[in-house]
């Protein structure tokens, strides 16, 4: 019986072996990902170091959407994460930077209707245009067409509207690169911000403005007593 067991344990590490094994030739064949790219794996995301036959080491970066991560944005966290090669055959890989290396990136801001919404999408648009790799995102996306039978895909910084019950919902859309994503977002958002404070323009909230009117004061006479008035 112990035999058995040894012969099970050594059969399944052996599968996991051989499972890693072959997802390291996957990854050099199907060039899914190489040495230096951006990726997330298994919910792992950060920059390949290092890929051996049986595992791949990545520097890990930070997440907005990730509760877990104490990292609020596209930075290292400082961690290496290693991950055997057998889940590329059963994971998604996303690979930021092998074809593109941008991102479409927005800026979302809700404004009172009160306020001049048209002039806020303005501010929004003539930023989202200074900070956009407009250019370098479109040559990327040309030589990506030669190698790909994909559609061309739209890169001039646009702004979207949305009507919401409580605000005016503005959406700057924009391309940045993707080791820099978070520095232009700062960058954008200042500036915004600093314009929109220029112009009056305050930006939306869920809060409630409540106005409390206290009770009048009512005047009292005093009556000596046999007064008949």
């Amino acid at each position: 019986m112990v035999f058995g067991l040894l012969a099970a344990g050594l059969a399944l590490a052996m599968q996991e072996v051989i499972g890693a094994f072959a997802g390291w030739i996957s990854i050099l064949t199907g060039r899914q990902f190489r040495v230096g790219d951006r990726i997330q794996m298994c919910g792992v995301r950060g920059d390949v170091l290092d890929i051996t036959p049986l595992r791949t080491r990545i520097l890990e970066s930070g997440s907005s959407s990730d509760p877990e991560s104490w990292i609020r944005g596209r930075q290292y966290t400082g961690r290496v994460v290693s991950l055997s090669n057998r889940f590329v055959f059963t994971a998604p890989v996303f690979n930021s930077s092998t074809v593109l290396d941008h991102l479409w990136e927005e800026l979302t801001l809700p404004v009172p209707y009160e306020a001049d919404w048209h002039l806020a999408e303005r501010i929004l648009c003539e930023e989202a245009e200074s900070i956009s790799s407009t250019v370098e995102a479109r040559r990327a996306i040309e030589q990506m067409r030669r190698r790909y039978p994909v559609a061309d895909a739209e890169v001039d910084p646009r702004v979207f509207v949305r009507a919401t019950p409580n605000w005016v919902e503005l959406s700057a859309r924009f391309v940045v690169p993707v080791r820099a994503a978070r520095q232009v977002k700062d960058q954008v958002t200042r500036r915004v911000l600093d314009r929109f404070a220029d112009s009056g323009i305050r930006v939306a909230s869920v809060t409630q403005d409540i106005t409390i009117h206290p009770p009048q004061a009512t005047e009292t006479v005093a009556v000596a007593p046999g007064d008949r008035r």
